[in-house]
């Protein structure tokens, strides 16, 4: 009767421990890419200007991506206030930043994504004084 008992309840866990992992898969495959998207989005496929750091492309990759980022103020909407971007409705450029080592804030480099999709950047290495567009090239 113990042996019967063990049995029922290596049964039992074994079905709640399947039951959780095939609804977590199906949310992560609801989530992931589809195949085409993701090969597009390879790394060796897409180049990113020399001018960028490291750290800038590493926050591209995380824009598309969808995150996640280190800072709350990732994401918010830039308000383009010096006009030193093409002019768009509110809401259109998001700001993330660029981490700069040795620093212990957020520093002076951004990322300015403009679109839903992101469909243009926008790379500043001096907290919105100037900016450069960046191409990425796929």
């Amino acid at each position: 009767m113990l042996r019967a008992l063990r049995i029922v309840v290596i049964a039992l866990a074994a079905l709640v421990l399947f039951q959780w992992w095939s609804s977590r898969h199906e949310v992560t495959a609801e989530l992931a890419p589809s195949h085409a998207e993701s090969s597009a989005r390879a790394p060796s496929a897409t180049s990113y200007p020399d001018f960028l750091p490291p750290e800038a492309i590493e926050t591209l990759q995380a824009i598309e991506r969808g995150g996640p980022f280190p800072y709350s103020r990732d994401g918010v909407a830039f308000q383009n206030r010096e006009h030193r971007l093409p002019e768009r409705p509110r809401g259109y450029y998001r700001e993330y930043t660029v981490p700069t080592p040795g620093e212990n804030d957020r520093g002076a480099r951004r990322i300015i994504a403009g679109g839903t999709p992101p469909q243009v950047y926008y790379y500043t290495a001096d907290h919105y004084r100037s900016f450069r567009q960046v191409e990425i090239r796929r």
